[in-house]
């Protein structure tokens, strides 16, 4: 694919005249897409574990990207001018995302609480000044301390995603907050719990 794109690149935008080696190629199918969500007592042994983590931010990191699903390089580069907040709910505005758009996350009562406990520079920058080695190696022994196997970091914007769906909003709510700028990925991000639809089904046929 990135060969292909390439020659497609060169072709149509830099008007040379190189056929495409690749486009006649049978591509194999797409890696099926994760469906790891926090399991039950997950998330509080990892919030454990990371409270013990060297760097004190990183609790709050993560926490962060639970609530507000927002990808670990959107996180790394979040600054303090771009944070508004008021009694119980704010805002981030995000500049050149990973889809090139940018967007404004609302932040819940819990996010705005998380973002207080950090200590502000004077000068403001950047919320979470470290690198993602860094947060590699504190997400390893996070996992590792809490005993948790297969766990991504990436895999909490699924946690994330599902959730806001759980709470009952819709697609087009969902993708203003998570930034997909399509269905399909967003479907592709999102893993509704059985014991959750159940919980629905039930709610919905006691209205009636």
């Amino acid at each position: 694919s990135l060969i292909s794109s390439l020659y497609e690149i060169a072709r149509r935008q830099w008007r040379i005249a190189v056929p495409n080696p690749v486009r006649d190629i049978f591509l194999p199918p797409p890696c099926k897409s994760r469906k790891r969500r926090l399991e039950d007592g997950e998330e509080t042994r990892l919030i454990d574990a990371l409270k013990a983590s060297r760097n004190p931010a990183m609790r709050p990191l993560v926490q962060l990207a639970i609530e507000t699903a927002m990808r670990q390089g959107e996180l790394l580069k979040m600054r303090w001018e771009d944070i508004e907040l008021a009694n119980d709910h704010g805002t981030i505005s995000l500049y050149d995302t990973k889809n090139g758009k940018d967007r404004v996350v609302p932040l819940s009562a819990k996010a705005v609480a998380l973002i207080r406990e950090l200590q502000r520079p004077s000068d403001g920058g950047r919320v979470f000044p470290f690198t993602k080695d860094a947060i590699r190696t504190a997400w390893d022994f996070a996992c590792k301390r809490a005993e948790i196997a297969g766990l991504r970091f990436h895999d909490l914007r699924h946690e994330a995603v599902s959730r806001l769906f759980e709470l009952g909003l819709d697609q087009i709510e969902v993708a203003s907050i998570s930034g997909h700028i399509s269905q399909q990925s967003l479907k592709e991000y999102t893993h509704i719990g059985a014991p959750k639809l159940a919980q629905k089904i039930n709610r919905r046929q006691a209205e009636e």
